[in-house]
């Protein structure tokens, strides 16, 4: 653009030169035979003057209107109009004529008598070197830009190497190789990027294996505890009571054990981190490798919640466990969602509060697990599922639990704010693990209202029958 900028112009520079050269040209051999028409108007001395200009535009001039019969010197190419408005206007005048210009200059030979002397200039010389200076002209525009994109191509490669290396490097972070780092180079802004990246990274393996360490030894200190209430339970009576205290107990401790071996292990920088659907233990195994029965689960954990809704006078059933509900999902996954559902209900709602469990295996193709409570229900279902948020003062993260579960049983979650029992109801949707049709469609959002709806149109009819 700057190249066409400037040799545009230029061009038309020359060109206008080129014609103002040929009119000078003119000028000046009119001004040989203008000064002999000052002093005679002979044919002959008129000649001998326009000879003498010399070159090839002698036989281009010509007199007209010389000497009163209106004698003319030369051929001539301007129109009569042409003339007498060249003779009227006492002024030299230009006019178009064909293959050209003639330029005409009228001279007052007294008595009333005007001649004009015409000097022809045709449109080679009009043009004469306009023709070789646009072949330069776009010659050196050419060349301008030609180098100009060579040095554009070698700046912006640069440029372009250190952006890609950069997004290169910033995509491997963010699918988990936590070892990427890359050599700060190119622009001051790209390189300090670059470097930040860099920085971050080291920040980021620093700040998790520092959380490992914490969760470790968290989870070590835990054990002084547990192995007094072990002791304490040995001395217990042989009741059923103190059987599901030892059992209770028992499987704390392997739950810390393994929580203890997973944060232990280094940390892989070669390997994408799991998903939230991921466990991260030692056998580092997909949430998704191992399934379970959500019927079963749900009959072994009732079990024990049966016994606690026991001593605080709750009303708990257990609905639909007669018939199995393969998932996806591992059995301690699952009962730790469970338990997460069922712990809020029972530390979050006044003593004597009912609750339920339902398991629904739908003809879809999807396994439906719900807990209802007769309680005042969750105000804020949204930010209830937010990572961390508690309504009650708690750690926040029961109900995470149960959101990731749902995510790796290739479903969702969804929180009622009112049920049949009068208040929360948490419906987890799952995808059957042996389904009647095959590949169906994740649930939809319309599909899990409708989930946590059913149940309460079920009971209404019966209530109606």
């Amino acid at each position: 653009m700057v190249a066409l900028a400037f040799l545009i112009p230029l061009g038309l520079v020359v060109q206008q030169l080129a014609r103002e050269r040929a009119l000078a040209d003119a000028e000046r051999q009119t001004a040989v035979v203008v000064a002999v028409l000052t002093v005679t108007t002979d044919p002959l001395s008129i000649e001998r003057a326009i000879a003498s200009t010399g070159g090839p535009a002698v036989t281009r001039v010509s007199v007209h209107n010389l000497g009163q019969a209106g004698a003319e010197i030369g051929m001539g190419h301007a129109a009569p109009a042409d003339l007498t408005r060249a003779a009227d206007a006492a002024a030299p005048v230009v006019a178009e004529v064909k293959g050209g210009q003639s330029y005409l200059e009228p001279v007052d030979l007294g008595e009333g008598r005007t001649t004009v002397v015409e000097v022809f200039i045709p449109e080679s010389e009009l043009s004469n070197g306009v023709a070789g200076a646009w072949w330069a002209l776009g010659a050196v525009a050419l060349g301008l830009i030609i180098a100009s994109v060579w040095v554009a191509d070698r700046l912006a490669s640069r440029i372009i190497m250190s952006a890609r290396q950069l997004a290169g490097a910033a995509g491997a972070l963010s699918e988990g190789y936590l070892d990427v780092r890359i050599d700060p180079q190119g622009p001051a802004e790209l390189a300090d990027a670059s470097f930040a990246l860099n920085v971050m990274a080291d920040r980021i393996m620093a700040l998790l294996s520092n959380e490992r360490e914490l969760v470790a030894d968290l989870s070590h200190r835990l054990r002084t505890p547990l192995t007094a209430l072990r002791l304490d339970a040995e001395t217990l009576d042989d009741s059923q009571d103190a059987e599901r205290i030892r059992d209770a107990i028992a499987a704390l401790e392997v739950e810390v054990d393994k929580l203890i071996r997973a944060m232990r292990e280094p940390i892989d920088a070669h390997s994408p981190t799991p998903d939230k659907g991921e466990r991260v233990d030692g056998a580092a195994a997909s949430i998704g490798d191992e399934g379970c029965d959500v019927a079963e689960v749900v009959r072994d954990r009732m079990m024990f919640w049966s016994a606690v809704a026991g001593d605080q006078e709750r009303d708990c059933k257990a609905i639909g466990t007669d018939a199995p509900a393969p998932v996806n999902v591992p059995k301690g996954e699952l009962a730790a969602a469970l338990d997460a559902l069922i712990g809020n209900v029972i530390r979050y709602t006044p003593q004597g509060v009912p609750f339920e469990v339902a398991v629904t295996r739908r003809e879809d193709g999807y396994v439906v697990l719900r807990v209802e409570d007769g309680g005042p229900g969750i105000p804020d279902p949204e930010l209830a599922m937010q990572r961390g948020e508690s309504q009650q003062g708690s750690t926040g993260l029961g109900l995470d639990i149960v959101k990731r579960v749902a995510i790796a049983g290739n479903g969702t979650v969804n929180i009622g704010t009112s049920s049949a029992l009068g208040g929360a109801s948490v419906v987890i949707v799952m995808t059957d693990a042996d389904p009647a049709p095959k590949d169906a469609p994740p649930p939809s959002r319309w599909l899990v209202g409708r989930l946590s709806r059913e149940p309460n149109e079920r009971r209404s009819r019966r209530r109606s029958a």
